[in-house]
């Protein structure tokens, strides 16, 4: 990739989150009144419903204290940030210490949900925002929090199973990648760095197990306790976005490693596998769920295209390249950058679509809901503006004006 090639690229994603993806969300998603974000968002950034996502409260905040420290330090970036811890604060916790994860414009619980993705996003945020603010106590949070995510999530049977587990018990991808990503933060900003180095490797070593299956040359998304492939639709339903948000993870600690060519080799394994399984080549763009054995996909949506496989892929092949050199990722950066980009921007009103059809064309107009919202599009075009700048991870850019 050409120097001028990645000034274009750097200034691209730069200007698209400045100037366009922020611009579209704030300050219309704040609550001024009750405090945290809205992220329910019609086309043009109208708020079609009040009810709250729990985990956009934290990954809104976290994205917000980022690029305060490393980008600029903007003095709404903090107080939009700690509004949402405040909201956190008030009315994310149930008594048992546990967090809700969708809530009233006020604050009253709606949903709980047996998974501690809530507790994870609020673990990075606190985090954030404890660098950005210097709020000790937000450090204290940031810590207990994750304490709590790793003990519901480490000890068996503390968590509602998700189906019956003396007949077929399961895990998931989703737990130890996020683990990583969470454990990667608070490394980086109030945890200690020996336990979540550990944590990271425990993770990692699990994944690399349980979850890659050579003779399948795939990333599976649920497997048995001990990686066992299930032949039923769960098992053999994977989502390649989702693994490749893991090979990510992975190359990003690589990175931090100073390149550790295992862990690159590992990331691009599963990058590799799940890119030739995921990216459709008739109409282009990863699709949504795929069947191991090709067989047909129990869930109706397994053929759309999400926004949020396609930022991850942005990071990911990029990533790749930047440890690799070779240009096959280059190649599959360009790929899915262009795809992305010529299909879920909205040109009259900014931001993008989040749920497209097969061909491309949108399924549906809003901008956000309980599960889009300011982080995934927002992240991929810091993470990726970053790297092509050649900036460690986390360290302050230059003002961009």
């Amino acid at each position: 990739m050409k120097d001028e090639v990645k000034a274009c690229y750097s200034r691209l994603y730069r200007d698209g989150l400045l100037e366009d993806t922020l611009p579209f969300w704030f300050p219309r998603c704040v609550d001024t009144e009750h405090g945290g974000f809205f992220t329910a968002l019609d086309r043009d950034g109208t708020v079609i419903d009040t009810d709250k996502s729990i985990w956009h409260q934290g990954r809104i905040s976290w994205l917000l204290a980022t690029l305060y420290t490393t980008v600029e330090p903007r003095p709404e970036w903090l107080a939009g940030s700690g509004s949402g811890i405040e909201f956190l604060r008030r009315h994310g916790f149930d008594s048992d210490g546990r967090m809700f994860f969708q809530v009233t414009r006020d604050g009253r619980p709606l949903r709980k949900r047996r998974y501690v993705f809530s507790e994870a996003f609020a673990a990075l945020a606190f985090a954030a925002y404890a660098v950005a603010s210097g709020d000790e106590k937000a450090a204290t949070e940031a810590r207990a929090i994750f304490d709590t995510f790793q003990r519901y999530t480490t000890t068996p049977g503390l968590l509602p199973p998700k189906g019956i587990v003396e007949t077929r018990p399961t895990k998931g991808l989703a737990q130890p990648m996020i683990t990583i990503n969470v454990a990667q933060q608070l490394r980086d900003t109030v945890g200690d760095p020996e336990y979540c180095t550990a944590q990271i490797d425990r993770c990692i070593d699990e994944i690399r197990r349980d979850f890659l299956h050579p003779e399948m040359e795939c990333v599976l998304e649920t497997v048995g306790p001990n990686g066992e492939f299930l032949d039923h639709f769960d098992g053999r339903t994977v989502n390649p976005g989702h693994a490749i948000e893991a090979a990510w993870f992975i190359l990003h600690e690589a990175r931090l490693r100073g390149g550790d060519r295992e862990l690159t080799a590992l990331g691009c394994q599963m990058l590799d596998w799940m890119w030739a399984r995921g990216w459709d080549q008739e109409y282009g763009g990863l699709l949504y769920f795929i069947d191991v054995k090709g067989l047909p996909i129990q869930e109706y949506w397994h053929d759309m295209k999400f926004w949020w496989p396609h930022t991850e892929a942005i990071i990911a092949a990029l990533l790749a390249y930047h440890l690799t050199g070779d240009a096959k990722y280059a190649d599959w950066h360009r790929q899915v950058h262009d795809w992305a980009y010529a299909h879920f921007p909205d040109p009259e009103h900014g931001e993008w679509y989040g749920y497209l059809h097969r061909d491309g064309s949108v399924s549906v107009p809003l901008k956000g809901n309980m599960w889009k919202g300011n982080f995934h599009l927002g992240r991929m075009q810091w993470y990726c503006w970053q790297l092509l700048e050649g900036r460690p991870p986390g360290k302050p850019l230059a003002p961009p004006y």
